[in-house]
């Protein structure tokens, strides 16, 4: 393992706000003629053994041990003081490498659902039971107080959600606009002549046409917290031949190009949904990313796929390649929760190469379907609304960010649905926050 790697996850579990000088005070060492060196030494665990790691043997077994109540991935939950030096036997590097890079996932290539996703109920943490938990926040909190145990001046972290994201994935812009829209309105029996207003009349009357509602809700959530804090982003495909990447819309099209400057006039970023298509044949992002620029005639840095399906390294080598810098991708569809084990965005590590990269990863702690799909979890309105709190308050104590999606479709008026519902339930409570 690299040192520039390692000097990363350390930073990144101590944060910004930590010195360089207490950051020098910290070893990843099980060279016992070392730990004078420091005042707090992690002992390595072997996870990064070149026989060890790459393989099924590599991955950590059930029930896994617990530090201080946070599960532990690697090592044990032993501390010792060796002369003036506080010895962590709980190797949280490791534990923390495995989650933010999906290290698992990668092992696990035959592990995938229709899509090509890694199942989240296939995920360790969901097994183990703490994917609503953010764990390596967990562990950021531990380190901070072995650091004040150690008698190092190391202020505590502030329980509030340091950022809200609030993004959109243009998937279906409308309903009834098409021609084909048009044949479908006939024959979901709303007649001829409502059939043509659907067709011909204001876009706003459309059932999918839920953003100025969406746009509104959002607004009110930024005056309460301000625009430094809470950001909004819609995610536009351009591109994608594929069966799933339908409703196939143009950025030409008079709605289409009316909503984006919508977006941007209401001060949302305007970000690459890229396609399922390129899911499948990621060297196609650039060509997309390029095809939404000369469109909007601004620059994209910031990508979520399309299904989220963000598969093997490769489509994350593509996004860097193209000038991406910022992913939203990083949720499990069929549940809620931390699938990188944090609520801090994190610099994405190639677990092939170990390679540090510059793309910085944004954990998607909700999607709304998730909640509510049968497929999925299934969840009734009072328990969505409860398991979603419970994500908004482990973000909240642990200093992080929180990261909302949200479809215009599942914003619909008068549907069985809860979710538009709870869509505005949970600005409500942000505000409070």
């Amino acid at each position: 393992m690299n040192d520039r790697t390692i000097h990363y996850i350390i930073r990144f579990l101590l944060g910004e706000d930590i010195s360089g000088e207490v950051i020098a005070a910290i070893g990843y060492t099980a060279d016992r003629k070392l730990y004078d060196r420091y005042s707090i030494v992690i002992v390595p665990s072997g996870f990064f053994n070149n026989q060890i790691y790459g393989t099924a043997a590599s991955l950590p077994e059930l029930p896994l041990q617990e530090i201080e109540g946070t599960p532990l991935l690697f090592g044990s939950p032993q501390i010792e003081l060796a002369g003036d030096t506080l010895v962590i036997h709980a190797d949280i590097i490791a534990s923390t490498y495995f989650l933010i890079t999906r290290y698992e996932e990668i092992i696990q290539r035959n592990e995938r659902d229709e899509h090509g996703r890694f199942p989240g109920k296939k995920s360790l943490p969901y097994r183990a039971g703490f994917l609503h938990r953010p764990i390596v926040d967990e562990y950021r909190l531990l380190l901070r107080s072995w650091l004040q145990r150690y008698g190092l001046r190391v202020p505590d972290i502030k329980k509030q959600i340091q950022h809200i994201y609030l993004t959109h994935d243009l998937d279906a812009p409308t309903l009834y606009r098409s021609w084909k829209g048009f044949i479908r309105s006939l024959r979901d029996g709303r007649g001829l002549r409502k059939s043509i207003k659907g067709r011909c009349g204001p876009v706003e009357n459309d059932p999918y046409y839920t953003f100025p509602w969406m746009f509104q809700q959002n607004k009110a959530l930024q005056d309460q917290v301000g625009t430094d804090i809470c950001k909004s982003v819609l995610f536009v495909r351009s591109g994608g031949k594929s069966k799933l990447d339908k409703p196939h819309y143009s950025l030409r099209n008079k709605d289409v190009n009316n909503l984006i400057q919508s977006a941007l006039s209401n001060n949302m970023t305007v970000g690459l949904h890229s396609s399922y298509q390129a899911s499948i044949t990621p060297s196609l992002i650039r060509k997309e990313k390029t095809g939404l620029e000369e469109n909007i005639g601004k620059s994209i840095y910031c990508n979520r796929h399309h299904f989220l399906a963000s598969r093997e390294p490769e489509d994350m080598t593509q996004l860097e390649a193209a000038g991406i810098t910022h992913d939203f991708t990083m949720g499990y569809a069929d549940v809620a929760g931390f699938r990188l084990g944090t609520s801090y965005p994190v610099r994405w590590i190639n677990p092939v190469n170990r390679r540090l990269s510059s793309i910085l990863l944004h954990p998607l702690t909700l999607m709304e379907c998730s909640l509510e799909e049968k497929k999925y979890m299934g969840l009734d309105y009072d328990k969505a609304l409860t398991y979603s709190l419970n994500l908004v308050e482990q973000v909240k104590n642990a200093g992080g960010e929180l990261t909302l999606l949200w479809h215009n479709t599942s914003a619909q008026e008068n549907t069985d649905s809860y979710l538009r519902k709870l869509y505005s339930h949970l600005l409500n409570e942000l505000a409070k926050k």
